[in-house]
C-alpha cells in the first residue's frame, strides 16, 4: 500500500507543477480575494453539519471569564468569516485575527447578525506572530479549522498559550490525519498536493493532537471524533486545554 501511495502522490505532485509555478511568479494572489467568499459559503454548510459538536465544544466557554474583569475576553485565531460567533456567550468581547485582510467585510456581516457580542478589533496577523496581543491578556483562545493551514502548528499553540491568562483555555476543533490502516489515510496523502492549492495551504495529513499534547498545558481535554463530513476531512480532534 505504501509503494502505491508513493507513486500516486508523485503523480499528483507532477500534475500540480503548473500551480506551483503560478504561485512562484505571484499569479495566485487573486485567490486570496476569492477564498473568503468561498469560505463564507463553505462555513455555513460546515456549521449546519457540525452544529451540535460546536454547541458541545463551546458549552462551557463562559466558565473561563475572569470574575474581576467583566465579560469573557476571547481571541480567535484565523477567525475567517466569523462562523463561530453564534456559539459564543452573551457579552463576549472578541479579538479577531486572520492573515487575510479580505475576510474583514464578512466579519462585520457576521457580527451584525450576532449582536450579543462585541468585536474589539480585527488584527491582520498570522497565528505564529500575535505580538499585538499582550501576554496573559485573554480568557480564552479559539482555533477551528486553522491549525491545518498554518506554517507552524507548534508556534501557533505557543502564541495561544502566551496570550492566555493563567487558568484560561484554548479551544480547538480541527480535521486531522486518519488511521494509517484506512483508505482515508491513503487518499489524504495522495490528494494532498492538489488539496493544498485549493484549500489555501490546508494540509490533510497533520497530527495536530501531538502538538497539543506536547504544548505544556496543565489540563488537556481532547477527543478524536468522526465528523459527518466528506471522508478526507472526517477525522477530527476537538476539546480544550487549560493554561
Amino acid at each position: 500500500m505504501s509503494i502505491c501511495m508513493g507513486i500516486c502522490t508523485l503523480l499528483f505532485k507532477t500534475l500540480c507543477l503548473p500551480l506551483q509555478l503560478m504561485e512562484l511568479v505571484g499569479l495566485c494572489g487573486f485567490y486570496k480575494r476569492v477564498f473568503p467568499f468561498l469560505m463564507f459559503k463553505i462555513s455555513a454548510n460546515y456549521n449546519k453539519k457540525m452544529h451540535e459538536k460546536k454547541k458541545e465544544l463551546f458549552g462551557n466557554l463562559s466558565e473561563f471569564a475572569s470574575s474581576d474583569a467583566g465579560p469573557l475576553r476571547l481571541l480567535e485565531i484565523g477567525c475567517g468569516t466569523g462562523a463561530n460567533f453564534q456559539f459564543y456567550p452573551r457579552g463576549c468581547r472578541v479579538i479577531c485575527t486572520d492573515p487575510n485582510p479580505h475576510f474583514e467585510r464578512f466579519l462585520h456581516k457576521s457580527m451584525a447578525s450576532n449582536s450579543h457580542l462585541r468585536m474589539e478589533q480585527f488584527v491582520v496577523a498570522a497565528g505564529e506572530d500575535l505580538r499585538s496581543v499582550g501576554s496573559g491578556s485573554v480568557d480564552a483562545v479559539v482555533c477551528t479549522l486553522v491549525l491545518c493551514s498554518v506554517r507552524s502548528t507548534h508556534r501557533v499553540i505557543q502564541e495561544a498559550y502566551r496570550v492566555l491568562r493563567p487558568g484560561g483555555a484554548f479551544f480547538f476543533l480541527e480535521h486531522v490525519l486518519a488511521d494509517p490502516s484506512s483508505w482515508t489515510y491513503f487518499f489524504q496523502h495522495v490528494l494532498q498536493p492538489l488539496w493544498r492549492y485549493f484549500g489555501d495551504g490546508c494540509e490533510l495529513t497533520r497530527q495536530t493532537w501531538k502538538d497539543l499534547e506536547a504544548a505544556g498545558f496543565s489540563d488537556l481535554k481532547l477527543r478524536h471524533i468522526e465528523a459527518p463530513l466528506s471522508p478526507l476531512i472526517k477525522p477530527h480532534v476537538m476539546g480544550y486545554a487549560v493554561k
